[in-house]
């Protein structure tokens, strides 16, 4: 059935609506990061750029690294540009933009997402990597899908039992990586953990300016939370939704994060670029 105009929003050019986005511009591999000005710190280290657009916080660079076509993006900050960027990303490789219809043979994207992060627990220092095991999706955004099939209720049963989440809030999701990414980015020199995705910088992850908190314990509760070995080891603001719309579109997806804070120790990094550096050289190497 043919896409409505409505529903799949092109520009005059052809690209898809917020990326500014053609087929031809993007790579299989492909990098996420927040900050757009993150976009060239890694493009710096490729051999050639052939393609580099922006849209508001969406920038999009594709080259070559060590001869390999890879195409690095700027997601922005929170699980709503996540969704804008999965989708019109999907778009892009398994709908014909022409027809508006869904490709017989779809296609599957390789997306790894780089970083930064705080820990919540003092074994995982500053100026670390941690690749996320999992992500527990607290900010509601996945419910708007069809999502059984990918949840793990166990232990968002356990989760929800031993934080006593409150029923006014959207129910807690766990999503897995993309194991196959895992293998490939393991290494001895990574921490591994659940990383929380929260829908917001300050209520949501437990900050108090002026505002008091709906549970003042949260984090405490999220931080000693251990399910079968599997511990909460960060909180940011991407991953969960990274891993399930990608599972859901049928990507592959695996996030790593630059611990340039410890909240268990109230530290942050010296050097906070020095890590950044290291993990994106990290994932170079082996996408």
């Amino acid at each position: 059935m043919r896409i409505k105009d409505s529903e799949l929003i092109l520009n005059p050019d052809g690209s898809v609506y917020h990326l500014h986005l053609k087929p031809e511009h993007i790579s299989n591999d492909i990098i996420f990061v927040g900050d757009q000005d993150r976009v060239e710190e890694i493009t710096q280290h490729f051999d050639t750029i052939e393609f580099s657009i922006q849209k508001r916080e969406f920038k999009t660079q594709t080259g070559t690294y060590n001869g390999k076509r890879i195409t690095v993006i700027s997601t922005g900050i929170g699980p709503d540009n996540i969704d804008i960027v999965l989708n019109e990303l999907d778009a892009l490789v398994n709908i014909d933009l022409e027809s508006r219809q869904p490709k017989e043979e779809l296609s599957q994207l390789n997306i790894v997402r780089i970083g930064t992060s705080g820990s919540l627990h003092s074994d995982i220092p500053v100026d670390s990597i941690l690749m996320s095991t999992h992500a527990i999706d607290l900010n509601g955004m996945l419910h708007f899908y069809q999502i059984e099939h990918i949840c793990h209720p166990e232990m968002e049963e356990a989760f929800i039992e031993h934080t006593n989440w409150h029923t006014h809030k959207s129910r807690p999701v766990i999503i897995k990586n993309n194991k196959t990414l895992e293998k490939r980015f393991d290494s001895d020199a990574i921490f591994k953990g659940v990383t929380a995705t929260a829908g917001g910088f300050y209520g949501p992850q437990g900050r108090v300016l002026r505002l008091p908190l709906k549970d003042s314990n949260m984090n405490s509760k999220i931080d000693s939370f251990i399910h079968k070995d599997l511990r909460i080891t960060n909180l940011e603001m991407e991953t969960s939704v990274i891993y399930g719309l990608s599972k859901l579109l049928g990507h592959k997806a695996l996030s790593l994060n630059a611990i340039i804070a410890n909240r268990a120790d109230g530290t942050f990094s010296k050097t906070p670029k020095d890590v950044i550096q290291l993990l994106i050289k990290y994932a170079l190497d082996r996408i």
